[in-house]
């Protein structure tokens, strides 16, 4: 990996180690890691909250982003492929809080998820199809679940000729085929003014000729343009959403329609994305940091003004067990 060394100083063994995918540090505390899905306490520390932040203002100056009194907080993307998130005084009182987060595509794939027992072959291979089918999928779970990493070993099913448009807010998705756009969110600047956000640039991406569309995640007031993108003939979209189960991720789903502004009675809604998703695969971390599919679930029509799940494969504790999938 060809790393820049200078600005990461100190953590640079911890970001050259391909095993750990992410690095938290708290002040001048002890440094955390995230390694094989569990998170340890290392013996690193910095010596002031000076030389952290000048860590994280190094690390910013590739990004053109900001970190002050004015500025707080930020959220960027490192030209390396990682994610930085950082947080200073006064929102926090520990000092300033850096936390890196490792996108790196050469760390999982296909075989290390089947090797992590994530999934199985059986399983893979049924995604392969759905994908190649160009059923909408939603892939959802808890926070670092692997949803992201997942939702890039998918897109690598998609046929190369297809035109791909990603909308993310932080751009961590690295497709492998030729023919994608990535477009990403803009934060507003220090006047409040400039902002674009992941509904905007949905509603473009509508009108550059896609083939797919994929959102890194849906959060907020664009999951309804993302429905409707689903429901008008742009099959085969793909996004992923915090949630703790299939049916869970369903309510949440109708939650961030509401919130977007929307005022179907629920039995509409759930017309709206019964006809708009057709398959949810859920994703959780178990107590040993094993991130594992415990969940893909078809959607398979209405009940009055219930949604009908249909788990085609379900997880216990020796492997997973697998279902006919349903026709609609």
């Amino acid at each position: 990996m060809n790393f820049l060394k200078a600005p990461f100083g100190k953590i640079l063994p911890f970001i050259e180690d391909p095993e750990i995918n992410e690095i938290m540090i708290n002040g001048i505390s002890p440094v955390y890691i995230e390694k094989q899905g569990q998170v340890i306490k290392t013996s690193l520390c910095f010596e002031t909250h000076d030389e952290v932040l000048n860590l994280a203002q190094n690390l910013l100056l590739q990004t053109h982003r900001r970190l002050d009194e004015a500025c707080p907080f930020v959220d960027a993307r490192l030209h390396n492929g990682m994610r930085l998130h950082a947080i200073i005084p006064p929102l926090s009182l520990q000092g300033p809080i850096l936390t890196i987060r490792k996108f790196l595509p050469t760390f999982v794939n296909q075989e290390k998820l089947i090797e992590y027992k994530t999934l199985n072959q059986e399983m893979l291979l049924f995604l392969k199809t759905q994908i190649q089918e160009k059923k909408n999928i939603l892939i959802s779970g808890g926070t670092s679940t692997g949803k992201t990493t997942l939702l890039n070993i998918l897109s690598s099913f998609i046929h190369k000729e297809e035109r791909i448009i990603t909308i993310e807010d932080v751009a961590e998705l690295h497709l492998l085929q030729e023919h994608v756009i990535s477009l990403e969110s803009k934060k507003p600047n220090i006047e409040n003014k400039g902002e674009i956000t992941l509904r905007q640039l949905l509603q473009n991406a509508l009108r550059m000729r896609p083939d797919r569309i994929i959102v890194g995640e849906c959060r907020g007031e664009e999951t309804l343009d993302m429905l409707q993108a689903m429901n008008i003939g742009h099959k085969g979209s793909l996004t992923t959403l915090h949630a703790n189960s299939p049916r869970d991720a369903l309510r949440r789903l109708e939650m961030l329609m509401l919130l977007s502004g929307c005022d179907f009675p629920i039995k509409a809604l759930r017309q709206h994305i019964e006809s708009a998703v057709d398959l949810i695969i859920h994703l959780e971390k178990t107590e040993v940091g094993v991130r594992k599919i415990s969940h893909i679930t078809q959607i398979c029509g209405l009940e009055g003004d219930t949604i009908i799940l249909h788990d085609v494969f379900s997880s216990f504790s020796e492997g997973w067990k697998n279902n006919t999938p349903m026709t609609n």
